[in-house]
């Protein structure tokens, strides 16, 4: 069975190479998705796979890389979609 859910992460997550850390993280998790950049400063992605699989990806998420400084994250259960791969947008 499929989860999708909806993350933004707020704090210091720009710069730091958030995006680039959470597709390495997905993809040796093997989740489907994808991540990037907003212009209100937060890293906004979506992770779909089996629920240890999109549950080890938000953990990093709520963490991030060591330069960067999760202030909080904001975690929604959406549709899943039966999506491939993942990727930086």
């Amino acid at each position: 069975m499929s989860t999708r859910v909806h993350v933004i992460v707020r704090g210091t997550v720009q710069g730091v190479g958030f995006r680039w850390a959470t597709e390495q993280v997905a993809r040796e998790a093997g989740a489907a998705g994808w991540v990037r950049n907003r212009p209100d400063g937060t890293v906004e992605a979506v992770v779909e796979g089996d629920d240890a699989t999109v549950r080890r990806v938000v953990d990093f998420l709520r963490t991030g890389p060591s330069g960067a400084a999760v202030a909080g994250t904001d975690v929604t259960t959406v549709s899943p979609r039966g999506e491939q791969g993942f990727r930086t947008r």
